[in-house]
């Protein structure tokens, strides 16, 4: 008996999903994103419904809008809610209400995104990255308490530097731009990276390592450097800025930056998620633009 083949639509869905969640790392790699898929379902199972749920909005929002069909398989419309998804799932206690919140966010986020793709390709607006992301988690997560949502109880880690812990903060941080604290976690999406590419992976790890560094040279807290809170913007900045090999200084710049203004969100009371990334970005490409500075290629739009 002859099995049917999928329907093209299904493959498109697939494909587009699993582009999705490698674009939360630049990357367009279905292969990638199956296993950024298989270290959410290995290092935190209880994101995994979340983060595809808000996935899945995002991209059914795309479709819905009739937006550009190259960006949605290519994953675009889909890595601001599945980041959404895990941010809820992490922050508050599964219910039928929250899978609802998913849904809307992750909509949400594709409505954000179009107009700033449009702006960044007819108006060389600087690349909108996981700003749709880090705005609406700022805003669902000032209203966890009016909509009467129940906050997960976060477990105490106490972490000490040692020749174990502070290696591991390492592939720690690369996990943590997913919300997963396990070093197995991390490995594993450092194996999706190496999957798009070696170079790829390459540049995720020296910029977990360089933020690492400059964090604890900076004496910035100690828990938070150990847990990879900081490194998780360092290999989200080296991989948005490494694709320039001639000018690795800027890269350099960008995790300096990124590692400075961390501490500024705790300040005003925001948790800063990606976005010391996204403001280290623009403020480095903004300055390459100035007049007099040799331009490089441009980068993504995401």
């Amino acid at each position: 008996m002859h099995r049917l083949p999928l329907r093209p639509e299904v493959r498109s869905w697939a494909s587009a999903q699993l582009n999705g969640f490698s674009q939360i790392f630049l990357q367009r790699h279905p292969g990638c994103g199956a296993l950024i898929l298989l270290a959410i379902a290995v290092g935190a199972p209880s994101l995994l419904g979340g983060a595809l749920l808000g996935g899945a909005a995002a991209w059914l929002t795309a479709v819905r809008r009739h937006y550009a069909r190259e960006d949605i398989e290519a994953g675009l419309y889909g890595y601001n809610g599945a980041l959404l998804g895990l941010l809820l799932s992490v922050r508050f206690e599964p219910s039928l209400y929250l899978a609802l919140l998913i849904l809307c966010a992750g909509g949400l986020s594709s409505l954000l995104l179009n107009p700033l793709l449009k702006a960044v390709r007819q108006r060389n607006w600087l690349p909108a990255y996981t700003s749709p992301f880090v705005g609406l988690g700022w805003l669902l997560l000032a209203l966890g308490g009016p909509l009467e949502l129940t906050p997960s109880a976060a477990a105490a880690v106490s972490l000490q530097p040692s020749w174990v812990e502070t290696p591991l903060a390492v592939v720690r941080g690369i996990g943590q731009v997913i919300f997963l604290d396990q070093p197995l976690a991390g490995i594993l999406v450092l194996g999706a990276l190496f999957l798009a590419g070696w170079r790829v992976a390459l540049w995720a790890l020296l910029g977990s390592v360089t933020a690492l560094v400059l964090a604890m040279l900076q004496g910035m807290p100690e828990q938070a450097v150990l847990e990879g809170l900081f490194s998780l913007n360092g290999a989200l900045i080296a991989l948005a800025l490494g694709k320039d090999f001639r000018r690795p200084w800027w890269v350099l710049a960008g995790i300096l930056l990124g590692v400075t203004l961390q501490p500024c969100f705790a300040l005003v009371g925001l948790p800063a998620m990606t976005a010391p990334f996204i403001l280290a970005c623009w403020l480095v490409l903004a300055t390459k633009r100035l007049p007099g500075l040799v331009q490089s290629a441009p980068s993504r739009p995401l």
